[in-house]
């Protein structure tokens, strides 16, 4: 059973060096046709699976730039949002937001369809570097828009935040944070880059031209973001994420917590009754087919318990609460040392971890090294 939704908008007024995911320029495209077809996929699944879609708790707006479109086309969105998908239970209905493209209008359509949280995309507070990232906003731009998007009612704004940019130094990190901070929003995201395949930044990376921090200014900058983010409050409740009590991303943590959701638009991908599957991504070849009346499935994966077990963990590690031991006696009817009882042991012999009866979790040594944690989990299929 889904606990969230994703909807996938996939057009772009400019496209950053950094990005990977599946997105298009906005001129020239068929934007209310892909509307529409948005409409009836989410038709077609709801009606083929409804029992999935009994729970809905989240609804998210992601991209490409949900806030390319236009006002009148964020009314459209909404009303086949609200007439297919159940929304009795949603608690939170996220929009991803580009601070130079939320005109009044824009926030008034997304307040009006139910929208009750914004992730603003703002990466730097420097204009040299956002220029570097391919970013077309200014500071003034955030700030502008944070106090618009107050005067028409949101409450929950997040922003999102870079380190490890090229050529970005620690004093441009902790101006970022101080403005950032002097915002006193509820929630912010802050991400170290990675350079993606099929991205600009790739391409310069391949070429030797792409000067990046070392891995410990990068560290210390990750160090830095966890001390002053505590310092002014903020909880940090993932390795990337910070909040005010009351504002965790209750999506983003379906996604730790490995549960379900179904993923619609060009290039989305969902998990629905224990099915992995990802969209078409090229917007043509989904509109065609959902016209012929199919899901616009490519590719589909039944996920097996080993994998199951993985994701459970690795997933779930990077949430500050770890993985609870009761969940993961719930889910899979043993106890989670079964599986991983000497993995666990040495990770803690190591200081990477913490288990105790209530479950694991990283240690603050190792959010510094998640990803080679969460290595140790994986299982010989």
């Amino acid at each position: 059973m889904a606990r969230g939704v994703y909807i996938h908008i996939p057009f772009c007024h400019q496209i950053c060096n950094y990005c990977d995911f599946n997105k298009v320029f906005f001129k020239n495209q068929p934007v209310d046709e892909y509307i529409e077809a948005l409409g009836q996929e989410m038709a077609l699944t709801v009606a083929a699976m409804p029992d999935a879609f009994a729970q809905i708790e989240t609804v998210f707006l992601g991209g490409g730039t949900p806030t390319a479109l236009s006002a009148p086309q964020i009314d459209r969105l909404m009303e086949h949002i609200h007439a297919h998908i159940p929304m009795g239970n949603v608690t939170e209905f996220t929009s991803e937001a580009n601070p130079d493209e939320l005109s009044e209008d824009k926030l008034q359509a997304l307040f009006r369809g139910g929208v009750n949280r914004l992730s603003m995309g703002v990466q730097s507070f420097d204009p040299g570097l956002l220029h570097k990232i391919g970013r077309t906003h200014s500071n003034e731009h955030v700030y502008e828009t944070i106090a618009l998007a107050k005067k028409v009612g949101f409450e929950n704004i997040s922003i999102d935040l870079m380190y490890g940019l090229p050529g970005q130094t620690m004093e441009q990190w902790t101006e970022t944070l101080e403005k950032a901070l002097s915002l006193d929003l509820p929630h912010y995201s802050a991400y170290s880059l990675i350079v993606e395949p099929k991205t600009i930044f790739y391409i310069q990376y391949a070429k030797g031209k792409l000067a990046l921090p070392t891995e410990d200014l990068e560290a210390d900058m990750y160090d830095v973001l966890m001390k002053r983010m505590e310092e002014h409050g903020l909880q940090q409740y993932e390795i990337s994420n910070f909040a005010k009590p009351g504002f965790l991303s209750t999506h983003n943590k379906i996604y730790w917590d490995n549960d379900e959701y179904a993923g619609f638009g060009a290039g989305a991908h969902g998990y629905l009754d224990g099915v992995r599957y990802s969209n078409h991504g090229p917007i043509k070849k989904y509109i065609e087919a959902v016209a012929e009346g199919i899901r616009p499935i490519v590719s589909e994966h039944k996920v097996s318990m080993e994998e199951k077990l993985e994701e459970q963990m690795f997933l779930g590690l990077r949430k500050v609460e770890g993985v609870p031991s009761e969940t993961f006696l719930q889910k899979f009817g043993e106890p989670l040392e079964n599986h991983y009882g000497e993995v666990i042991s040495k990770l803690e012999r190591d200081g990477l971890i913490q288990a105790d009866s209530t479950g694991v979790r990283l240690t603050r040594k190792g959010r510094f090294v998640g990803n080679e944690v969460f290595q140790q989990f994986l299982l010989e299929h």
